[in-house]
Protein backbone atom coordinates (compact mmCIF):
# COMPACT_ATOMS: atom_id res chain seq x y z
CA UNK A 1 0.00 0.00 0.00
CA UNK A 2 1.41 3.02 -1.31
CA UNK A 3 0.66 6.62 0.76
CA UNK A 4 1.49 10.42 -0.86
CA UNK A 5 0.94 13.69 0.75
CA UNK A 6 0.19 15.94 -2.47
CA UNK A 7 1.11 19.30 -1.44
CA UNK A 8 -0.65 22.29 -3.79
CA UNK A 9 0.47 25.98 -3.44
CA UNK A 10 -1.78 28.26 -5.85
CA UNK A 11 -3.07 31.56 -6.39
CA UNK A 12 -5.37 32.67 -3.58
CA UNK A 13 -8.36 33.43 -6.22
CA UNK A 14 -8.10 29.87 -7.40
CA UNK A 15 -8.62 28.16 -3.70
CA UNK A 16 -12.64 27.63 -4.83
CA UNK A 17 -11.82 26.69 -8.46
CA UNK A 18 -9.46 24.03 -7.00
CA UNK A 19 -12.06 22.75 -4.36
CA UNK A 20 -14.41 22.29 -6.97
CA UNK A 21 -12.19 20.38 -9.25
CA UNK A 22 -11.10 18.37 -6.02
CA UNK A 23 -14.90 17.81 -5.19
CA UNK A 24 -15.82 16.23 -8.88
CA UNK A 25 -12.52 14.04 -8.69
CA UNK A 26 -13.87 12.84 -5.46
CA UNK A 27 -10.82 13.12 -3.60
CA UNK A 28 -11.81 14.09 -0.32
CA UNK A 29 -9.97 14.98 3.31
CA UNK A 30 -8.56 18.25 2.57
CA UNK A 31 -6.69 21.14 4.70
CA UNK A 32 -5.64 24.11 3.32
CA UNK A 33 -3.69 27.54 4.58
CA UNK A 34 -2.79 30.52 3.81
CA UNK A 35 0.94 31.09 2.90
CA UNK A 36 3.11 33.46 1.33
CA UNK A 37 6.18 32.55 -1.28
CA UNK A 38 8.37 33.67 -3.48
CA UNK A 39 8.69 31.55 -7.15
CA UNK A 40 8.95 33.01 -10.71
CA UNK A 41 6.97 35.76 -10.02
CA UNK A 42 8.24 39.38 -10.98
CA UNK A 43 8.86 41.21 -7.96
CA UNK A 44 6.03 43.57 -7.54
CA UNK A 45 6.07 46.85 -6.65
CA UNK A 46 3.22 48.52 -4.42
CA UNK A 47 2.76 52.11 -2.75
CA UNK A 48 1.93 52.04 1.21
CA UNK A 49 1.27 55.37 2.77
CA UNK A 50 2.68 57.12 0.42
CA UNK A 51 6.05 55.22 0.33
CA UNK A 52 7.61 53.00 -2.74
CA UNK A 53 7.42 48.99 -1.46
CA UNK A 54 8.86 46.32 -3.14
CA UNK A 55 6.64 43.11 -2.56
CA UNK A 56 9.04 40.49 -2.59
CA UNK A 57 6.30 37.50 -0.95
CA UNK A 58 3.48 36.86 -2.75
CA UNK A 59 -0.22 35.37 -1.09
CA UNK A 60 -0.72 31.90 -2.06
CA UNK A 61 -2.84 28.71 -0.61
CA UNK A 62 -1.46 25.70 0.27
CA UNK A 63 -3.29 22.59 0.10
CA UNK A 64 -2.53 19.27 1.65
CA UNK A 65 -3.99 16.01 0.78
CA UNK A 66 -3.30 12.86 1.90
CA UNK A 67 -4.24 10.02 -0.80
CA UNK A 68 -3.87 6.21 -1.52
CA UNK A 69 -1.52 5.56 -4.43
CA UNK A 70 -4.75 5.18 -6.89
CA UNK A 71 -5.79 8.98 -6.10
CA UNK A 72 -2.52 10.25 -6.73
CA UNK A 73 -3.00 11.44 -10.34
CA UNK A 74 -6.55 12.59 -9.93
CA UNK A 75 -5.39 14.69 -7.17
CA UNK A 76 -3.03 16.61 -9.52
CA UNK A 77 -5.09 17.09 -12.46
CA UNK A 78 -7.66 18.19 -9.91
CA UNK A 79 -4.76 21.33 -8.36
CA UNK A 80 -4.38 21.68 -12.26
CA UNK A 81 -7.53 22.27 -13.61
CA UNK A 82 -8.42 24.40 -10.19
CA UNK A 83 -5.59 26.38 -10.06
CA UNK A 84 -4.11 27.09 -14.05
CA UNK A 85 -4.85 30.60 -15.33
CA UNK A 86 -1.89 30.35 -17.67
CA UNK A 87 0.32 32.83 -15.92
CA UNK A 88 3.91 33.10 -14.25
CA UNK A 89 2.84 32.28 -10.44
CA UNK A 90 0.25 29.63 -10.88
CA UNK A 91 2.27 27.28 -8.04
CA UNK A 92 3.50 24.32 -7.57
CA UNK A 93 1.95 20.57 -6.84
CA UNK A 94 4.46 18.28 -4.42
CA UNK A 95 4.02 14.72 -4.26
CA UNK A 96 5.41 13.08 -0.98
CA UNK A 97 5.48 9.45 0.76
CA UNK A 98 3.63 9.09 3.59
CA UNK A 99 5.03 6.78 6.41
CA UNK A 100 1.75 6.19 8.00
CA UNK A 101 -1.95 7.63 8.40
CA UNK A 102 -3.83 7.31 11.80
CA UNK A 103 -7.46 8.48 11.76
CA UNK A 104 -7.92 9.89 15.23
CA UNK A 105 -11.82 9.17 15.22
CA UNK A 106 -11.74 5.64 14.82
CA UNK A 107 -8.13 4.80 15.15
CA UNK A 108 -8.12 3.68 11.31
CA UNK A 109 -4.67 3.47 9.84
CA UNK A 110 -3.40 4.21 6.40
CA UNK A 111 -5.41 3.64 3.55
CA UNK A 112 -8.64 3.26 5.39
CA UNK A 113 -7.93 6.60 7.02
CA UNK A 114 -7.89 8.43 4.10
CA UNK A 115 -10.67 7.09 1.97
CA UNK A 116 -14.05 8.81 2.23
CA UNK A 117 -16.12 7.91 5.03
CA UNK A 118 -19.84 8.35 5.46
CA UNK A 119 -20.76 10.07 8.85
Amino acid sequence: MVLKLVIGIVRPEKANDVLEALYRAQVRGVSLSRVQGHGGELDRVETYRGTTVKMGLADKIRFEIAVSDEFVQPTIDALCDGGRTGDVGDGKIFVVPLERVVRIRTGETDNRAVTPVNV
